[in-house]
């Protein structure tokens, strides 16, 4: 069983080495672009980068491209209900990670057989806000590793302590002058 999980991750949209170089060994990268088709080569380009940075490397919403590239992991999005991946066979240190905004999300997450859960918004306040309290609740519905996501920055990243989560993940954190 796989163990050696980052506690950071980080969303990107394209590959970029300006805000990549700069991040510790403890932290993921994410690709995820919604907006456009796959570029094959940007994402080769930056898996050879995340394996020569010794960074891990996930792709979102495409498993069987994230299995035959042999990347880390998939990212699977709380748009996501799918189950069409658990036919696949996986090689061992493969990490399927998965993002929830409630607790009907968490229990379709845990059918998918995510290793994490990704749940937001814990300090941006949008559709999907819940607060600190709400989300200690969240993560005590599940035994599933559980990742803060959303509006976290410097200021309030103290307040992570207050709650049960294994890590943290965003973009703008991320992208600010002073760094992680």
């Amino acid at each position: 069983m796989h163990t050696d999980f980052p506690n950071k991750y980080y969303f990107i949209n394209e590959f970029n080495t300006k805000n990549i170089t700069k991040l510790d060994k403890n932290t993921a990268i994410i690709f995820r672009n919604y907006n456009s088709d796959i570029n094959l080569k940007s994402i080769i380009d930056l898996k050879n980068f995340c394996k020569r940075n010794k960074y891990k490397f996930f792709l979102s919403n495409n498993i069987k491209l994230a299995l035959k590239l042999k990347l880390d992991g998939a990212y699977i999005p709380s748009f996501n209900k799918d189950t069409n991946h658990l036919s696949f066979s996986f090689t061992k240190n493969f990490i399927i990670l998965g993002s929830a905004h409630n607790y009907k999300e968490i229990k379709i997450k845990e059918k998918q057989l995510v290793k994490i859960i990704f749940i937001s918004s814990i300090f941006k306040k949008n559709n999907n806000y819940l607060g600190i309290n709400k989300f200690k609740l969240l993560t005590k519905l599940t035994k599933i590793k559980v990742v803060a996501l959303g509006g976290i920055s410097f200021e309030n990243l103290k307040k992570l302590r207050l709650i049960n989560s294994f890590g943290f993940a965003g973009i703008s954190f991320f992208e600010q002058k002073k760094g992680p």
